[in-house]
């Protein structure tokens, strides 16, 4: 098994010996005492962007993105007992882009890869339950089963993409996310929210935009990490003279290459955020500026930054 690479490498380490070499039994609970503020975990500093941003080297070179357009973080808690108690960290996958047939289907294999390099010695055991074109209501519905079947310590939730499609209802859009990821978090389980893809196509798409935005909503509401896929693909798309037809499929379905970035920047977010502080609070994102079209040439507008000391 790989090891981790970068600066991050002893933290993580450090990280995975105390849990590891904690017993695993019950224990007393420690009085309360006071705790440092949480603190964002910021990228190694690296070769900077063209906007003057440093891009993480842990990732592929092809899926480089500065962490202000990759993620926000917040803490993971089962997955933390998961790994103090010495067991495999069950991860349950949903989304359109979990399962399926071509690329999509080597999805679950790029992500548990993924995150077993990420995490030394750790057993991490990955299932897609994903379906085509699913809306948030819908994957709401299945959620609870689906649940009950895997009984993961870990929900890593793509979702929007399809809704902002069918023109789903914005309220009742951010209503079943809502409700959903607090039901999945009353069950002591973890959630990653993964917000929509992006295309050129909808880049001055106001509604699909205001989709994206309700996804990030969310996840600063519920104190849940993020990974901030559209912000991803619009900057990488930006590098590149193919747009992103090299990471897009068919019917917004991302190809090999967008799938193996994807793995990449969700292991970031969750190993990152397994380093958060256990102290009240999360690194959470900005939501000061709104995301605003793509200018008429192709300069993005202005962007979330919701990790403003990660550059």
């Amino acid at each position: 098994m790989k090891a981790v690479t970068g600066s991050l490498r002893p933290a993580l380490l450090a990280l995975l010996a105390l849990l590891l070499a904690a017993p695993s039994g019950a224990q007393e609970p420690a009085p309360e005492v006071a705790r440092p503020a949480p603190t964002v975990v910021s990228p190694p500093t690296a070769a900077a962007s063209p906007a003057g941003e440093a891009l993480d080297p842990s990732l592929s070179p092809e899926c480089r993105v500065p962490g202000s357009k990759l993620y926000t973080l917040a803490k993971l808690q089962a997955v933390k007992a998961a790994l103090k108690e010495k067991r495999p960290v069950r991860v349950l996958a949903v989304g359109s882009n979990s399962a399926g047939p071509g690329a999509s289907a080597s999805y679950p294999v790029k992500l548990e890869t993924a995150l077993e390099r990420s995490l030394p010695d750790v057993d991490v055991v990955v299932e897609a339950r994903g379906l085509q074109g699913e809306i948030a209501s819908g994957a709401a519905e299945r959620l609870r089963s689906m649940v009950a079947d895997v009984e993961p310590d870990l929900v890593v939730w793509q979702v929007g993409t399809h809704d902002a499609l069918a023109r789903v209802e914005l309220d009742a859009f951010a209503d079943a996310l809502d409700e959903t990821v607090r039901w999945i978090k009353s069950h002591d389980i973890d959630v990653v929210l993964v917000d929509p893809v992006y295309t050129a196509s909808l880049a001055q798409d106001e509604y699909y935009l205001s989709i994206v935005h309700k996804v990030q909503e969310v996840a600063a509401r519920e104190r849940v990490p993020l990974v901030q896929r559209y912000a991803a693909m619009r900057f990488l798309s930006g590098r590149t003279d193919k747009s992103e037809d090299h990471m897009l499929g068919r019917q917004f379905r991302l190809n090999d290459l967008g799938l193996r970035c994807m793995a990449e920047h969700v292991t970031r977010a969750i190993t990152l955020s397994l380093l958060q502080p256990d102290a009240t609070g999360t690194a959470g994102p900005v939501l000061g500026k709104s995301l605003q079209p793509a200018a008429k040439d192709g300069t993005p507008g202005p962007q979330v930054n919701p990790t403003p000391d990660a550059h």
